[in-house]
């Protein structure tokens, strides 16, 4: 379904990467673990760093990315809104200081998201899997609480 959408070399880290991704998620949404399946979700995840880390060396450091349009146009306007520099031209048109052109847009491992991956397998240990419990009852309590504030 993926093949053949990058260069030879690209490719392949990409399928590997694709193939480590729906092995990580499929370990991590089980409903029941065992010793072995969280052992195996902890081995996903070093796989799946790995992999990332490749990815990001390799792959993202050969292609030149950029935004799409409809993250420039939204960037044009927070600017726009947070200078409140737009301006009409004769034509009608408007005008900003802001470039509209398109910036580059790089992939950030740096993110929380990945950070946390390698915290699942403790968080099950400890919580149990993320289907066995749940934020609502708290989030009834603070809601009851601001509306007796008010």
């Amino acid at each position: 379904m993926f093949e053949g959408l990058f260069p030879p070399g690209h490719d392949a880290e990409i399928q590997i990467l694709l193939f480590r991704l729906a092995q990580w998620h499929a370990l991590a949404k089980l409903r029941l673990h065992t010793d072995h399946s969280l052992n195996l979700l902890n081995e996903a995840s070093r796989l799946l760093g790995d992999q990332l880390r490749k990815f990001w060396d390799f792959t993202c450091a050969a292609f030149k990315t950029m935004e799409l349009p409809s993250e420039t146009a939204a960037r044009r306007r927070r600017k726009e809104h947070s200078l409140g520099t737009t301006m009409s031209t004769p034509s009608g048109s408007l005008t900003t200081s802001t470039p509209s052109a398109a910036q580059p847009k790089a992939f950030n491992l740096t993110t929380y998201k990945f950070h946390a991956l390698g915290d699942y397998v403790h968080s099950i240990r400890l919580f149990g899997t993320t289907d066995s419990y749940t934020t609502q009852l708290v989030s009834s309590i603070h809601h009851e609480i601001e509306c007796q504030n008010d």
